[in-house]
């Protein structure tokens, strides 16, 4: 696994400002990281203030599609609640415009209802987010596809479109979509049709093994014959030694041990063979979720000390 498999993933809700964003993923770009993410949340969680405030998701990323060259941008993952899909197409090709095509889309059902009801957004049943899920990604994949000078209609039970130009369309001939989730059934299905990349976020290596088994069985069930990307998302707290560790850990209210059990952490053999596991089991990359936003140097180490040790 090389240093462009690792992605930088980062949740700027818990309290971030744009410019604080920008310094991490220009600093990601120049180590050579594979790519920048971002969360797609209003409300901050467990316990932090957010100050001062959350930013949103794709003015954040157009923003940085013009402070930035090669790095990859992209949500982990926008919640279809928190827009139309029409609006969710036309953004995100944009955005892919202003970043001359680095852009990948990250889409789920979303989850987190009191940032809902924090900012008037509408929560649906688990049933409902789901429709609009399905109906999301059929109009948003539709709209992209449908060939300059034709139209798009599409009927649904949340969301329809009637002779939509489908326009402006992506940089990217095929802009990548990201899902993930744990549904053994439909999940699997949405993602064999729609998506270029599966991701499961904080699992264990078991659970991220037998849900790529669900994935790639539904891509044979409708003779996919492009490859899916698998990959994991998991927390990074690395130190140089056990000192640096626990700082780390201290900084984002963790404790090492728990740390090292449910995600990447300790010295950089420690982070390596962690890596490791989740590359053996079939994840071709890896997004590593840094929740210290100041912490750059955090960055420097695991570009420096960590990536050599997987290559």
């Amino acid at each position: 696994m090389q240093l462009a498999d690792l992605r930088i993933f980062t949740e700027p809700q818990q309290g971030a400002t744009y410019g604080t964003l920008l310094a991490m993923a220009t600093r990601a770009e120049a180590l050579g990281f594979g790519a920048f993410f971002r969360s797609d949340h209003y409300l901050a969680m467990g316990g932090s203030d957010g100050l001062p405030g959350p930013t949103d998701a794709w003015i954040t990323l157009a923003g940085l599609a013009r402070e930035t060259s090669t790095i990859r941008l992209g949500t982990l993952v926008s919640p279809v609640t928190f827009r139309s899909p029409g609006l969710l197409a036309i953004s995100v090709a944009q955005v892919d415009e202003m970043s001359g095509g680095r852009v990948e889309l990250g889409i789920g059902a979303g989850w987190y209802e009191a940032e809902h009801h924090a900012y008037a957004l509408d929560f649906p049943s688990t049933a409902g987010r789901f429709d609009m899920l399905t109906d999301q990604l059929a109009i948003i994949d539709g709209l992209w596809k449908t060939p300059i000078g034709e139209t798009f209609s599409y009927e649904g039970p949340v969301h329809s479109v009637v002779e939509s130009p489908g326009l402006p369309k992506p940089a990217q001939a095929r802009l990548p979509i990201v899902m993930g989730g744990a549904g053994r059934n439909k999940t699997p299905r949405l993602a064999a049709r729609y998506a270029s990349e599966f991701n499961l976020p904080f699992v264990p290596v078991e659970t991220f093994g037998r849900q790529r088994e669900r994935v790639r069985t539904a891509c044979d069930d409708i003779a996919r014959t492009d490859p899916m990307t698998f990959s994991v998302a998991l927390v990074v707290c690395a130190g140089s030694d056990e000192a640096e560790v626990g700082r780390r850990a201290a900084a984002i209210g963790r404790e090492p041990a728990e740390l090292r059990l449910n995600g990447a952490a300790g010295t950089p053999a420690e982070v390596a063979d962690t890596i490791r596991r989740y590359h053996d089991a079939g994840a071709d990359r890896v997004y590593l979720q840094v929740l210290d936003l100041h912490d750059l140097e955090h960055l420097d180490l695991i570009a420096g000390e960590v990536a050599p040790l997987l290559a």
